[in-house]
């Protein structure tokens, strides 16, 4: 297990991510579970930000739900989606939350399944996370923990790397210390080159906290499906306050 000293050390932020409150709602038409009630209720429960991913289709999240959540947020607004569409771009700038993170999504993704290829698409996210730069907000960029897609992403100006932890999650049960592994490896070089590091993906009350260990400079998970189904047995508030204990070293 690895630690750093105290002084190095960051205190890392859950970003809840509210997805599948719309999920629910959309089901049935109306606004029943209110997703609104959702982000307000996350932030009081204890959460440090708020993720939400609108999709084009607005199969979950839809885009009135993020201008009806700026206006009431408290803590940090993190907005994923796919920059290749115009429309997602014009969402993020009008809202300007103080974070957007940019996932590869083909249209019509079920969800997110890889990271960026940092290398092969360089030119286009330079020009993409300049646009959100401008605009004054933190850029982070999903990518696999692979050292040259590291390398990679600190040549686009991204402030920030999330690391896609799929592969961490599928691997945990049978060996955790090989599947940090490369965690381990790619954090640190993200850190060599002065990226903000975030996670997410599958990550859950079983696997979270040997996560968090191990990458001690982590900024922020942000965590959904696993949080909701938790809090579908345990209670929101309840579900909320046991992941951030995963996260406490």
């Amino acid at each position: 297990m690895i630690f750093l000293p105290a002084q190095l050390q960051v205190m890392t932020k859950l970003s809840v991510n509210i997805n599948k409150f719309a999920t629910l709602r959309n089901s049935r038409g109306g606004d029943n579970p209110n997703v609104l009630k959702a982000a307000i209720d996350a932030q009081l429960f204890g959460a440090d930000g708020v993720t939400v991913h609108p999709r084009p289709d607005e199969r979950h999240i839809r885009y009135k739900d993020v201008y009806d959540i700026k206006k009431i947020i408290t803590t940090e607004f993190n907005i994923e989606g796919n920059s290749e569409e115009q429309k997602f771009i014009d969402l993020v700038l009008a809202v300007k939350p103080q974070q957007v993170t940019l996932v590869p999504d083909a249209l019509n993704q079920i969800t997110s399944n890889h990271g960026w290829d940092t290398v092969k698409n360089k030119h286009y996210l330079i020009e993409t996370i300049n646009i959100f730069k401008k605009a004054g907000i933190r850029v982070s960029i999903f990518v696999d923990p692979v050292i040259e897609m590291i390398e990679g992403a600190a040549e686009t100006g991204t402030d920030r790397v999330e690391l896609y932890t799929e592969a961490y999650a599928k691997d945990y049960p049978q060996n955790r210390q090989i599947a940090i592994a490369p965690y381990v490896e790619a954090a640190k070089r993200a850190h060599e080159l002065q990226l903000g590091i975030n996670a997410g993906h599958d990550l859950d009350l079983e696997n979270l906290q040997y996560f968090s260990q191990n990458i001690p400079l982590l900024d922020e998970v942000s965590i959904g499906h696993a949080l909701i189904c938790d809090a579908l047995y345990l209670g929101y508030e309840n579900a909320v306050q046991l992941y951030k204990r995963q996260l406490i070293a």
